[in-house]
């Protein structure tokens, strides 16, 4: 008995670490989050350390280089001025990070106060949503060129032209998430108990309303950054100076048939960016729904 003991190698029943358990088990169950967030992350890190990610100076103008095809010396060619293609990219990732995450957070804060004070003052409501609706009757984009034509081409102005098209949206689903919870039984019971309202608010409402507030603001972040590609293309962006992707996109468009890479190459960076945050936003969709 002993020998067949000997004879038999018993599998290793050691647990696996909790924190590797924790970790796979989270991207087993949430796969779009981790694929999504990846992919944003290393944008994120490109974007901070653009210079030392193997980039020059995405301004500087090499005449004897222009328009040259990628090679081993410029990764992605150059443009029609002889500047590095793949440092005016990778620079120009920041601005449309910023625009983005700059949108999301600022619609969310003024969106969110709008749309918890329509819903708690009854009396104001009706007045709130009706500017909110006069707001989202005309065009976002439309709204942005207006707001760009008469403050002028600059990324803090592209930043405010976008977020005033959003805060409608964003109120909107914040003041349906704050009437629905007004009505929940510890909100009652909270006001009956003559608890103040920010009390009510930071303690009861904020923190059941932020899930649904995540995903949203992952789709604003999204549709920022496509409209403020836009915005540049159409030269009612970012200025010239400022290597943004819809700069890159503007300056190429007239050589498109010959050097076809010269919007390929930042619409490609654009989509992909894009692609990760709406990834990000329905894994968290799915992740923050009380019904999965």
């Amino acid at each position: 008995m002993a020998a067949f003991h000997e004879a038999v190698a018993l599998p290793d029943l050691a647990p696996e670490p909790p924190v590797r358990s924790a970790a796979s088990k989270f991207v087993r169950r949430h796969p779009l989050i981790v694929i999504g967030g990846s992919i944003l992350s290393i944008f994120v890190l490109a974007a901070i350390f653009a210079p030392y990610a193997f980039t020059v100076d995405p301004n500087t103008i090499s005449p004897a280089n222009r328009l040259a095809a990628p090679s081993a010396g410029h990764w992605l060619g150059t443009d029609m001025l002889g500047r590095d293609l793949y440092s005016r990219i990778i620079y120009g990732s920041r601005v449309s990070l910023i625009v983005g995450l700059s949108v999301a957070f600022l619609s969310a804060i003024v969106g969110m106060l709008v749309g918890t004070i329509s819903g708690f003052i009854s009396w104001l409501d009706p007045i709130i949503m009706r500017i909110m609706d006069g707001m989202m009757a005309i065009p976002q984009l439309l709204l942005a060129i207006a707001m760009m034509a008469l403050t002028g081409p600059s990324v803090q102005n592209v930043i405010i032209a976008i977020t005033l098209p959003e805060v409608p949206r964003v109120a909107r689903l914040s003041r349906s998430v704050v009437l629905s919870l007004r009505r929940q039984t510890y909100v009652e019971a909270a006001m009956a108990a003559g608890s103040r309202l920010p009390k009510i608010l930071f303690r009861h409402i904020l923190p059941n309303a932020l899930p649904p507030m995540l995903v949203q603001l992952s789709y604003i972040c999204a549709s920022a950054m496509i409209v403020e590609a836009i915005l540049s293309f159409i030269g009612a962006g970012a200025p010239p100076t400022i290597p943004s992707w819809g700069n890159i996109m503007a300056e190429g468009k007239q050589l498109w048939q010959v050097k076809p890479y010269l919007v390929l190459f930042p619409a490609m960076f654009l989509s992909v960016v894009i692609l990760a945050v709406n990834l990000l936003g329905d894994g968290l969709r799915d992740a923050l729904d009380s019904r999965s």
